[in-house]
């Protein structure tokens, strides 16, 4: 489904990236990881043309994303869940899921079915809303698009432990349906069981790549201890 090989990407003249590979399959669930500061969003970035690669290729169904705008990144089936939710405050929770709606399987009652406080709070704008609450509407909206492949950045970084589970519990869901997951968590406990394969960054690279139970104590501390 996507492959991104060799990715570089800089910031004007600061390189961020020096050489990303990952690949997500299908019905995958993948696991992007690192500690802070190790490229993780900037992969993200570079994958939505946000922050463009200035190297490498990213192949997502065939389709050379490199040479696209953003926009036209999400027309072919991307959905991101941005770091730092980003709703659009002054606008109401039903309002902020109907504007990014596409056609598809994912409508108003069903995001509002995975997450019943969004139906609850259907009216209420999204500056109202609690962190978690506003994660959630992030989630329901990038559903909303109908994606091929959803995109979570932090998904459940900083949120209290009863809405962490809540939001746990939505992603378990989606994969059981067979939503392909590129993802980026800190929560391993989590995390680990539900990835298909993980990607570990380290200084802008690809440092590791393999099954999340051939993720040991050793290289667990190595890429991802403090």
């Amino acid at each position: 489904m996507l492959k991104m090989e060799a990715i570089e990407t800089r910031y004007g003249p600061a390189q961020a990236l020096f050489g990303v590979d990952l690949e997500v399959r299908a019905g995958q669930m993948v696991a992007l990881m690192g500690r802070n500061g190790m490229g993780k969003t900037t992969t993200i970035r570079s994958l939505f043309g946000l922050t463009p690669a200035h190297a490498g290729s990213i192949l997502f169904e065939g389709h050379d994303l490199r040479r696209l705008p953003p926009q036209r990144i999400a027309r072919l089936g991307l959905g991101l869940v941005p770091e730092g939710r980003r709703c659009f405050p002054n606008l109401t929770v039903r309002e902020n899921l109907l504007v990014a709606a596409r056609p598809g399987e994912w409508t108003l009652a069903r995001a509002e079915e995975l997450f019943p406080r969004l139906g609850e709070r259907d009216r209420q704008s999204a500056a109202t809303l609690s962190g978690g609450e506003q994660q959630m509407l992030a989630i329901g909206r990038a559903l909303m698009t109908n994606p091929r492949l959803l995109v979570l950045d932090e998904a459940t970084e900083g949120l209290a432990p009863v809405i962490r589970q809540e939001i746990w519990h939505a992603i378990r869901r989606l994969k059981a349906q067979g939503q392909a997951i590129l993802i980026v968590d800190k929560t391993l406990s989590e995390l680990l069981p539900m990835a298909d394969h993980c990607v570990l960054l380290e200084k802008g690279r690809s440092a590791w790549s393999g099954a999340p139970e051939a993720l040991t104590e050793s290289l667990r501390d190595r890429y991802l201890g403090v």
